[in-house]
Order: structure tokens, then sequence, then C-alpha cells
């Protein structure tokens, strides 16, 4: 399992685009509150379109309450302060838990956390002036380099909707 954990998101925007890329990627999302926004705010279910329906999240209250399910699992941080890039991390091992923490859009995640997890804690790459990326690009980054080490496990790789050959057979029709 893949999960994304949000500490404490500001922008309705963001969580509705990540909600849809969860959903899309069979990832549960975790939101640790408290939120500044409501989660029907009209921005988020927007961005989310009707995958919001059919999302598989969960929130918590605070972060205190967040630890009690989350102690002991294998969870890695996203931050600018890492000297470790997120692609050097071998994330490969289809029957490992992963989470992948990711910040505040204003402030990132408290260093007290980042601290006491050092080893655990990759970024990406960016130009040296560059303070950050939009926060739902970052997951988008992160999560699919992770699975593409998973090899895209459970994740259709051709078009399923319309069919394998839809373009092939599309041509064919002109």
């Amino acid at each position: 399992m893949v999960g994304i954990i949000l500490y404490r998101p500001e922008k309705p925007g963001n969580v509705g685009n990540i909600i849809r890329t969860c959903m899309a990627s069979e990832t549960h999302l975790y939101i640790i509150g408290p939120l500044t926004f409501s989660l029907g705010t009209k921005e988020l279910q927007r961005a989310g379109m009707d995958y919001i329906k059919e999302s598989d999240f969960t929130v918590y209250k605070d972060y205190d309450e967040f630890l009690k399910d989350f102690k002991d699992k294998n969870i890695y941080y996203v931050t600018r302060y890492s000297n470790k890039v997120y692609s050097s991390f071998d994330f490969s091992k289809i029957e490992e838990d992963i989470f992948f923490m990711f910040g505040r859009e204003s402030t990132g995640i408290p260093h007290e956390i980042l601290k006491e997890n050092l080893d655990k804690c990759l970024r990406i790459p960016m130009a040296i002036s560059a303070r950050s990326l939009n926060l739902s690009n970052s997951v988008a980054i992160v999560l699919y380099e992770c699975l593409r080490q998973r090899k895209f496990y459970g994740l259709a790789t051709y078009e399923t909707i319309k069919g394998e050959d839809f373009l092939i057979n599309e041509t064919k029709n002109d």
C-alpha cells in the first residue's frame, strides 16, 4: 500500500487535485487538521471533480490523533531541506507499506517532525532560486516515482474505458 499524508493543507484546490490523483492511482489519502477550509468547499469540489465521491481519504483532527494510527509506519517526509533526492530511494517492494508526508503550502512540515526523521526526508530537485513547487504537483511527482518503481502494480497501463486499441480503431473508421 502507498499512502499520501497532507499536514494541515491550506488550499482547497490543491487538496481537490490531490484527491483526484490519489483516486486515479488507488492511493489512500490522509489529511491532518485542523483545516482552514471546509471539505465541502466549491474550489475543492471543482478540482476533485466527481472523483471525490469515489476517493478514499481519512481526516485527522490534529497531529496527535494522526500519531495514534501512524506511530510505527514507514513515512517519508518531502521537504526542501533534505539533501537526498526522492528518486534515490528504493520504493520497489510492493509488499511494503509506504507513506509520503507533504507539508503546508506556506510553511511545510514542522521542523521538529523533520529533525526526528532526517533519514526519511527527501526532496524534489529545483532551480537554486526556487523555494517550492505546487503541492499537488509535488505529490504527483513523488507518488508516481514510487508507483513506477513498483511497475504500476494494480494500475491500468492501457486504455480501459474506450478500449486498448481505441486510436487504431478510430483511425480505421475515419
